[in-house]
């Protein structure tokens, strides 16, 4: 597009803004094609479609938007409401590209209840609202069952699937079952229960999946007390029994004061890329509803405006008629006689709390999902953790972990692991004899082995660390600070791992003078960091116990006169130990380093077992 069709494109558009009014509705934009490209709502739509197009708009993709913008239509509404519900309805129909996403992950299962003669009720994930009336879907598989199981109890409903009606229950054409034997059903189908009674059951079941618990509660009590003053005791202890395990489930399921009754709580958990909005629906204290959706975010849309649209699709899908909604931040809409209550405390702050942490585990599990199908994800988005938790200027591709080993200043080596995308590259791991160290001294052993480490990788043109962590404390930290920064004046990140008392990693060091960084210790990223650490601990003692081991044997061949290191290091080679040295033959030695010097190690070891037997 020139600049003079840019230019005159800008001015049929700001002619059209220049004519909308100062009312409540719904704008549509529409690209060169006449496609519907993006949806808003507004409470004047003059002053929300002219803000797209003010010369300090300083997001980009809103100005890739408006770049895309050929047409501009509208829908004038009465209220906000209404605005709200019509920019919703659009945004289901059109799909626009630039509207964030609504994303259903999974069909979850509803229960219902048939239309049939004798009802049934069971959970399906198939929804056909010919065949019956529908409670959820449910997104908490657990409660859905729990609902199930105290409807089974108290009300024993058919699970038979005979089109049973009632010419044939009248003609006696159909037998009981199994169920009805070991006291799962009534047996309705051959008049042992009722029609009436049968359906008098299904109707309390119904309140129950409503939520309406503590109504079915009232209502037994009066029936109980009525067959009482009647003398109908059997009957009564029959209700009393159910009246008792429907309040045993109530008291389970009750999460806050019965008191609260019909109020829906919404809550919004987000990132970059992504925000999880959780409606529950409460009655008479019970949560009888919860529900996750997702949406993805596609012009960096805020949290206020991503819950309003929310509200409005999850109150529409579960039909809530509710007059009071729980949010946690203002929501700049009005619905119709429908109060907004932000909680400080108490019972709705208790509910609130709630939403969040189902939204919250909602997002990590469609995290994990995500992580198993692409294993990639889950190291690229603990990169991104560690890179945010310590404020690195890229993300720690490579991460080099340092620990020394050494018994009394004997045999010191050192260790190097190398990490790449939170994975070990073992093909990288280095050890390090000690050369320039007499006695224990760790510090100046890190020192020269961090120098002869970063000096070979720059001669060698190699690739440096995003970040070194040090097995230890503030001590280590500033040794490899020293080496790196002041004497070769490189500048790669550096973190510790400090131990407690128990010789427990319990902290994660950062920064010159190093300060703790809050990193909760049951973390997967926590988990991963002391794997490295101990990785690297693993990697030194195994170095230093098979250099001690190797200084052992040799000590004892060192002993044989005539036998020199590289008949040694040949033997040991071969035979690995000096035990098995010992136990050979002598033409098996013969064969590895010839027939004089086998018989020279040979009278060797029989001269020190004939001293043994002396002593």
């Amino acid at each position: 597009m020139t600049r003079e069709e840019n230019d005159k494109r800008l001015a049929y558009l700001k002619g059209i803004v220049s004519r909308l009014p100062e009312k409540p509705g719904s704008y549509q934009f529409y690209d060169e094609a006449h496609i519907i490209i993006y949806v808003g709502k507004a409470k004047s739509l003059k002053a929300r479609v002219s803000s797209y197009f003010h010369t300090e708009v300083d997001r980009y993709k809103t100005k890739v938007l408006v770049s895309k913008i050929f047409d501009i239509s509208y829908t004038v509404v009465n209220t906000e409401e209404d605005a709200l519900l019509l920019e919703n309805a659009l945004i289901k129909k059109y799909n626009p590209r630039y509207n964030v996403l609504l994303k259903d992950g999974k069909t979850y299962p509803s229960i219902c209840v048939t239309n049939e003669f004798f009802p049934r009720i069971f959970k399906t994930r198939t929804i056909n609202k010919k065949w019956g009336t529908y409670f959820g879907p449910y997104s908490h598989i657990g409660s859905m069952n729990a609902v199930l199981a105290i409807i089974k109890e108290l009300y024993k409903p058919r699970t038979c699937r005979f089109p049973i009606t009632k010419e044939g229950v009248e003609s006696g054409k159909y037998k009981v079952c199994l169920d009805y034997h070991i006291k799962r059903c009534n047996g309705p189908c051959m008049g042992k229960q009722s029609y009436e009674a049968y359906q008098k059951n299904i109707q309390q079941a119904r309140e129950i999946l409503k939520g309406n618990t503590r109504q079915i509660l009232r209502e037994m009590r009066d029936e109980m007390e009525h067959l009482a003053e009647e003398l109908r005791f059997e009957e009564a202890e029959e209700i009393k029994q159910r009246y008792i395990a429907l309040e045993g489930f109530v008291s389970r399921s009750e999460v806050v004061s019965h008191t609260i009754n019909n109020v829906d709580v919404f809550s919004i958990t987000s990132d970059e890329k992504m925000a999880y909005i959780n409606y529950m629906h409460v009655n008479n204290g019970s949560i009888n509803q919860s529900f996750t959706i997702e949406y993805k975010k596609r012009l960096d849309e805020s949290d206020e405006e991503i819950l309003q649209l929310g509200i409005v699709e999850l109150r529409e899908r579960f039909k809530s008629d509710a007059k009071e909604i729980v949010v946690p931040q203002e929501v700049d809409v009005a619905l119709e006689n429908v109060k907004f209550t932000i909680p400080k405390l108490g019972d709705k702050k208790t509910l609130l709390e709630l939403s969040v942490m189902n939204g919250k585990q909602y997002k990590m599990d469609r995290l994990k999902q995500a992580e198993k199908l692409n294993p990639e994800q889950k190291q690229v988005r603990l990169m991104k953790e560690l890179q945010d938790k310590l404020h690195l200027p890229t993300l720690p591709y490579q991460i080099e972990c340092f620990d020394n080993s050494n018994i009394s200043g004997t045999d010191a080596v050192a260790a190097c692991v190398v990490f790449k995308k939170m994975k070990p590259s073992k093909k990288d791991y280095k050890h390090y004899n000690i050369k320039t160290v007499v006695g224990p001294d760790d510090y100046a052993s890190m020192k020269e082995v961090v120098h002869r480490r970063y000096t070979r990788l720059i001669e060698e043109d190699q690739p440096l660390p995003n970040l070194i962590i040090a097995d230890g404390g503030k001590g280590q930290m500033e040794v490899i600070r020293e080496v790196i920064q002041d004497e070769l004046n490189l500048d790669i990140p550096i973190a510790g791992l400090a131990k407690d008392d128990r010789h427990r990693t319990n902290e994660l060091l950062y920064g010159f003078p190093p300060m703790k960084i809050a990193l909760k210790v049951d973390s997967e990223l926590f988990h991963v960091l002391t794997q490295i650490q101990d990785e690297v601990h693993r990697f030194a003692i195994t170095f230093h116990r098979d250099k001690r081991s190797k200084r052992a044997l040799h000590s004892e061949l060192e002993e044989i006169k005539g036998i020199g290191p590289k008949t040694r290091d040949l033997l040991l080679e071969k035979l690995k130990s000096v035990k098995r040295i010992k136990e050979a033959t002598e033409s098996e030695i013969a064969t590895i380093i010839g027939a004089a010097k086998a018989k020279i190690i040979l009278e060797h070891f029989h001269s020190q077992e004939t001293t043994a037997i002396k002593h």
